[in-house]
């Protein structure tokens, strides 16, 4: 009897490192979103500082995360699995845990920068427009309303397959540059930068350090996020080359945004007209740059699309990780779906719906940052430490880029930090000015129901015994042979 034999779709090999650094570009956008919260609260000098410190640890992040791309280049998802393959043999809930928390975190820019888009466009077009309308959770503006149909543009566009997602990206990445120009260079001509704008408020409790440490834990929702390229990895054509380009150079250039781009607009506006607006503050910014009211309104046009580009990277990276985690058998089945454009279709679907539910029932932007942070950094926690088990645990497993033995040290120093942030995060939610428990618990929930679906998928749809401890293969299956075909090299960093 014959049988025909369905091949399950893949994930297109297409994109070289140069594509996965545009998808970064999404990272200044992550800054743009959350400056003016910083700036109003910590002042010009302490956002830069802040900003700056946090970036850095990000930096420090992606050269090692070079490493574990490499090790596994088939993982659709990102760092989040490979924390999951470093501490499976010790505790299998950290797997669920890590991914489901990432996933989570990257979804919901969707709902964070629909909101800062829509505030924008209300600022400068429709600022008579003061109408809301109560839902039992919050009160809605239109706004929130233009958020909504931004993320139902970008679910449209990225439906269609990965080239249409990088065609939005290259053109809305090359909008970014007019607006981070403006801000970053232009001031220091026109006269509009002034040293008088800039102040330093870190201080309270611990001499300042508690206020520090709850914003270098939020500040690392959007520093982090240059890991990005990771989750790429097996649809680069060349995969060890072009993750670990990619990865690095994303890192560098955001450093520099993250410096400058504080620095920049805190020097025109000061801190009080970020307090006052902290989503909205880049229109006056600038007025005052360009003299012009007219400029201003095609500066936010283009800053917008900027922040168009941030949604659209966090759709693909949220949907492919929630595909990834559904592939490794972490979350239920449903979700290893890839549709005829080789696109994680429902993943994307479900990112869709749920933010279109934060936008209704949640609302502020950085409540919904805070509420999905605890499972990133908590994510980032465990690729860390991951990165040293499988040092430990898997010597000889082929490693196409090996960073130095200097890296060992710095990882866990870097796995500490992000404790440590997390810990006084959760701790004083309330000292960023706009945490709360209701979003800690939030963050808490999540995480529960990640261990929820990962045993509906392990006992009710696998029908395997709930393990807490697996043992994993200690070399893969064909050693000494790279994603690109060729033997792998052990290089630096």
């Amino acid at each position: 009897m014959a049988t025909a034999a369905i091949e399950e779709p893949q994930l297109l090999k297409s994109l070289r490192w140069y594509d996965g650094f545009v998808i970064a570009l999404a990272n200044p956008g992550f800054l743009i979103g959350s400056l003016g919260f910083s700036i109003g609260v910590l002042g010009g000098w302490g956002a830069m500082l802040l900003w700056g410190i946090s970036m850095f640890l990000g930096v420090l992040q992606n050269w090692i995360y070079a490493e574990t791309a490499s090790m596994f280049p088939q993982k659709s998802g990102g760092i989040a699995l490979y924390a999951n393959e470093g501490w499976k043999r010790y505790f299998t809930l950290v797997g669920p845990v890590a991914t489901f928390g990432y996933w989570f975190a990257w979804s919901t820019v969707l709902s964070i920068f629909g909101i800062v888009v829509g505030s924008l466009i209300q600022t400068q077009w429709f600022s008579k427009s003061t109408w809301t309308l109560w839902d039992g959770s919050v009160h809605l503006t239109l706004a929130h309303f233009i958020g909504i149909a931004a993320i139902l543009l970008v679910w449209g566009a990225n439906m269609r397959g990965i080239r249409p997602t990088l065609w939005m990206g290259y053109v809305t990445g090359a909008l970014l540059m007019v607006p981070l120009t403006v801000f970053i260079i232009v001031p220091y001509f026109t006269g509009s930068w002034s040293s008088g704008n800039m102040h330093l408020t870190i201080t309270g409790p611990w001499g300042g350090w508690q206020l520090a440490l709850v914003w270098l834990y939020i500040m690392g929702w959007s520093a982090y996020g240059v890991e990005t390229c990771a989750a790429f990895a097996p649809e680069y054509k060349d995969t060890q080359r072009d993750t670990n380009i990619a990865l690095k150079t994303s890192a560098l250039f955001s450093l520099v945004v993250y410096l400058l781009l504080p620095l920049g607009i805190s020097g025109v506006t000061g801190s009080a007209a970020a307090a006052a607006n902290p989503t909205g503050f880049y229109v006056g910014a600038f007025e005052k740059i360009t003299g012009s009211t007219a400029v201003s309104g095609l500066m936010v046009i283009l800053l917008c699309a900027s922040l168009i580009l941030s949604m659209n990277t966090a759709t693909a990276d949220g949907s492919r990780a929630l595909y990834g985690i559904a592939k490794e058998g972490l979350t239920i089945k449903q979700l290893h779906f890839l549709s005829k454009h080789h696109v994680p279709s429902r993943a994307m679907t479900l990112d869709m719906v749920m933010n279109i539910g934060l936008i209704l029932f949640v609302g502020s932007t950085l409540s919904i940052l805070v509420a999905g942070n605890l499972g990133y950094i908590a994510a980032h926690v465990f690729a860390l430490t991951g990165f040293l088990l499988l040092r430990k645990d898997r010597p000889g497993w082929p490693r196409p880029i090996k960073v130095s033995a200097i890296w060992l040290p710095i990882a866990g120093f870097l796995a500490l930090a992000n404790l440590v942030f997390i810990v006084v995060g959760n701790m004083y939610p309330e000292v960023s000015g706009y945490g709360s428990l209701k979003t800690t618990l939030i963050g808490v929930a999540v995480l529960c129901i990640s261990i929820i679906m990962y045993v509906i998928r392990r006992v009710v749809q696998d029908r395997q015994p709930l393990r807490l401890r697996e043992e994993p293969e200690l070399l893969p299956a064909e050693v000494g042979v790279g994603a690109s075909g060729a033997v792998p090299t052990s290089g630096t960093g």
